[in-house]
């Protein structure tokens, strides 16, 4: 089996989400060959190799930076024909998705997103895949010869092989009319660690009682190396920024925890957070529906137990 994999670069970094992609694809089994575009560093490309990829192929032109997907779709295809790969792996993320439509028209592939699990093989090829916002699964046969494969965030173990991907230079065939599409503006969220990319989330609701009040997120989250998100109502209300709001409207995110502080748990805000791997709820109303959602609850006052919390954990880190 020949596995190509397309990575996600931002500013000039592999995504974490890719790598997890890479994992996923080198435990298929088979040759695993990367595709990666726009300027990165070589030794970047190459330290694929310690996931699991044998060979990273590099289309660095320029005008690939801005994620076109028009272009990035070409290019994919491309790649696919010349290296004979019938599988295609990439993150289930916003490019991610745009990217795998495309290419599944111009390959006749099969397409499955939000894959939790490696596939089944000895008879169909059968993938298991998260369904309404994370609440059931579906067991999904692909008939193609080619397959198209975007995994859910937190679905794979990364795993370090040791090893270093060769690296060659890509040149697809690209024409302007590949980039009809300008972007021609990008306003990225802000914060030490963001939200689609975050191990950690701790988020705030009303019960913080107002903007003012927020610096208890902040420091806890400062204390976790977290991002900070926030229920619908508060965005709303421009107590916080409109990147922040994470629910089924909002930012969905697949943490490994997520912390929610005064938020009561309506379903639109479950929808966004319940692919998280561990929920923590803190609310001083123990009736709280999030309750029924966490993994671990804590009733009180935040005001009370996030201070106390938060110098619980710097202590930890000494």
């Amino acid at each position: 089996m020949s596995i190509l994999v397309f990575v996600e670069i931002a500013e000039g970094k592999i995504k974490k989400t890719s790598i997890e992609a890479v994992a996923y694809a080198t435990a298929m089994g088979g040759e695993v060959t990367a595709l990666a575009m726009g300027d990165i560093d070589q030794s970047e490309l190459a330290a694929l190799g310690n996931y699991g990829a044998t060979k990273v192929i590099h289309a660095g032109d320029s005008r690939l930076n801005d994620g076109v997907i028009l272009a990035y779709a070409n290019v994919i295809t491309a790649a696919m024909k010349t290296s004979g790969a019938n599988t295609l792996v990439l993150a289930n993320s916003s490019l991610g998705g745009s990217v795998s439509a495309h290419v599944s028209i111009k390959m006749n592939a099969s397409l499955v997103s939000n894959v939790v699990a490696l596939p089944e093989t000895s008879g169909d090829f059968k993938v298991k895949r998260s369904i309404y916002t994370g609440k059931a699964f579906a067991t999904v046969v692909l008939n193609k010869a080619n397959k198209i494969l975007a995994i859910k965030k937190n679905a794979v173990e990364i795993k370090e092989t040791g090893g270093t991907a060769s690296v060659e230079s890509f040149e697809a065939d690209l024409s302007d009319h590949d980039f009809l599409t300008k972007i021609t503006g990008v306003q990225k969220a802000t914060g030490d660690v963001l939200l689609p990319e975050a191990e950690i989330v701790v988020s705030g609701g009303r019960g913080l009682k107002g903007p003012e009040n927020w610096g208890i997120i902040e420091d806890l989250a400062k204390a976790l190396g977290a991002a900070t998100g926030c229920s619908k109502p508060v965005s709303d209300m421009d107590w916080r920024p409109h990147h922040e709001h994470v629910g089924q409207t909002g930012v969905k995110v697949s943490p490994s925890l997520y912390i929610a502080v005064g938020i009561s748990g309506a379903i639109q805000h479950l929808a966004g957070v319940n692919s998280s791997k561990y929920i923590v709820v803190i609310n001083k109303d123990e009736e709280a529906p999030f309750f029924k959602a966490a993994d671990y609850g804590i009733v009180g006052d935040a005001f009370e137990v996030l201070p106390k919390l938060t110098e619980a954990i710097k202590a930890a880190n000494q």
